[in-house]
């Protein structure tokens, strides 16, 4: 009786097996370089996302300084003292750096993020 038990017992082959891992092969031959690239399109897409951000709170600072100043047009630094002193960004957990150099009509805007870098520019507005 006991060795009826072990004839009726099924199981996978050796076969079957080995068909299963190379599949699995393949999949993780094609995911893992996929899987990189997405990982350095996030980090490319949030530098300039901290860069959208940085030239917001521009925006805002620059409409503060019309607003304390009776509308006098302000200079890049100014914008940047009014936006909270948003020279240099540096996230919680270390990921990204946001730094905003001001020029002569422009603020220039460098997010690093994971080896990404992003630059953008905002631009002084004119009041006619």
């Amino acid at each position: 009786m006991f060795k009826k038990k072990l004839k009726n017992q099924k199981g996978f082959t050796l076969i079957e097996i080995i068909a299963v891992l190379v599949i699995l092969g393949i999949l993780a031959a094609v995911a893992v370089p996929k899987y990189v690239d997405m990982q350095d399109e996030a980090r490319k897409k949030a530098a300039q996302g901290a860069v959208a951000e940085v030239k917001g709170r521009l925006s805002n600072g620059y409409a503060k300084y019309l607003l304390i100043n009776n509308g006098a047009q302000p200079t890049p630094t100014s914008v940047i003292d009014a936006a909270g002193g948003a020279t240099t960004v540096t996230n919680v957990g270390g990921d990204f750096t946001v730094a905003a150099v001001p020029g002569t009509d422009n603020v220039v805007i460098t997010a690093t993020m994971g080896g990404q870098t992003t630059v953008g520019t905002w631009k002084l507005p004119t009041t006619n």
